[in-house]
């Protein structure tokens, strides 16, 4: 007598769903270091480059310019000369104007922090941007943190210190330049820019030598 077996049906395959994840923004460490290396080194050269502050601060060596010519040509000698102080002066107004404004601080390093993260150290091969379940593309998110710059610099207390600071620091700067006898000056004519370029082609020197260190997209 032969016992038959009987088999249980298998039981049915459930779909394996997977949850969506937000992709996380992600910053490549090389660039980011890459870019604090040579922001140092860039300040460095640049405060190798100042002139003594006692010969800045000296006070025998100030006078009441004669005319208005006068007060215009030693500010373009002066400014030639001691543009890496003055250029010192200015950020330390602009350094204690917004330590005295800590929400304005915040806001700067806030957004300062969401440029790296999201767009300027982001790798070549990182995948999309995606928030909230909706994928943002290279050009959305440039433009999303263009937007929120503008926001925050116009919209907010941030551009007004910053504006009054740079108000004040060109104040000081004109002040000491005007009154500044530049006679016993030697104005290095090798110098890159020269007298005419004054702060303008400092800071675009120095941007361009720390611009490689940034990832282009």
């Amino acid at each position: 007598m032969m016992s038959s077996s009987s088999s249980s049906p298998a039981p049915p395959i459930l779909p394996i769903s997977t949850a969506q994840t937000t992709a996380a923004p992600t910053t490549d460490p090389t660039a980011f270091r890459q870019f604090l290396t040579r922001l140092s080194d860039t300040f460095r050269a640049t405060l190798s480059n100042r002139r003594p502050w006692p010969e800045l601060l000296d006070r025998s060596a100030l006078s009441r310019p004669d005319s208005l010519s006068d007060a215009l040509s030693r500010i373009r000698k002066n400014l030639s000369y001691f543009r890496v102080n003055y250029l010192a002066l200015v950020a330390a107004v602009i350094a204690l104007s917004l330590l005295t404004n800590p929400f304005s601080l915040l806001l700067l390093l806030l957004l300062f922090s969401a440029w790296s993260f999201f767009y300027l150290f982001r790798p070549a091969d990182a995948p999309p941007l995606v928030i909230f379940g909706r994928q943002f593309s290279d050009r959305e998110t440039l433009g999303g943190l263009v937007l929120l710059s503008v926001f925050t610099i116009f919209l907010t207390s941030v551009g007004s210190i910053i504006m009054s600071a740079l108000t004040v620091g060109a104040a000081l700067v004109c002040a000491h330049g005007a009154f500044r006898v530049p006679d016993d000056l030697f104005l290095d004519d090798q110098e890159p820019g020269g007298a005419a370029s004054g702060f303008l082609s400092f800071l675009g020197g120095q941007a361009a030598a720390a611009g490689p260190a940034v990832v282009v997209r």
